[in-house]
């Protein structure tokens, strides 16, 4: 069975999918820390999610103390905001597993695929934070509107790319734990693949009028042995 730590620090809390995350994580009895600029702000968002989910275990931090009483953090920023909010909380960061969920969106061009340096968001992260600190790539690809809404079953598959496989699996446990399939998809690198897709299933969402496309994989795990 893999461990998986209790008390997670969600840096960006306060959007639709770091919400919705941290909502789903509490009422499978995580303790969660919702990270924001302000300790204001953050402690009013927490209260607000604590109502929405009806449970009490939700806090809200300033980011750098969030990071810092977390075992687990998760980075659910904009594009815009992954390094220098990474630079905030790096020292916070150390022996920890880091979930990037940051996706390349370049408004107003959401719907076009961007490639940032380096070849995706997570790589950049791993590379920016060091070996002290496992990045996993996680969740690029799931609607924020589907997870923030407890009602909603969340019928997407999760891709889960970092070096590794430990640190992968604890973040494939926690998204069965809020109610998603995840899988193994290789090295932090292959983290393109979610990044990317993400402006097409945009694109897909507004062509053909869906709400919050997403991906399912296909085959039955040991069909081919």
């Amino acid at each position: 069975m893999t461990s998986v730590p209790k008390k997670i620090g969600i840096i960006g809390g306060s959007g639709a999918l770091g919400a919705g995350l941290a909502k789903r994580w509490a009422k499978s009895g995580y303790q969660i820390v919702v990270g924001s600029r302000d300790n204001a702000k953050a402690q009013v968002a927490a209260q607000k999610l604590n109502g929405e989910a009806n449970v009490n275990s939700i806090t809200g931090k300033e980011n750098k103390l969030a990071a810092s009483d977390a075992d687990l953090v998760v980075l659910t920023v904009p594009f815009s905001n992954q390094i220098p909010s990474l630079e905030l909380i790096k020292e916070e960061l150390t022996g920890k597993i880091l979930i990037d969920v940051t996706v390349p969106l370049v408004p107003p061009k959401v719907r076009t695929v961007h490639i940032p340096n380096g070849g995706s968001c997570a790589k950049a992260a791993q590379e920016f934070l060091g070996d002290e600190v496992k990045v996993v790539s996680a969740f690029q690809n799931v609607a924020a509107t589907h997870l923030d809404d407890l009602d909603h079953t969340v019928d997407c598959d999760v891709l889960v790319c970092g070096n590794d496989p430990a640190a992968r699996e604890v973040v494939v446990q926690l998204a069965a734990d809020a109610g998603m399939k995840a899988w193994h998809a290789g090295v932090i690198a292959n983290s393109i693949v979610a990044e990317a897709m993400t402006s097409t299933l945009i694109f897909m969402n507004n062509r053909y009028k869906i709400d919050g496309a997403g991906l399912k994989i296909t085959g039955t795990p040991g069909s081919a042995s």
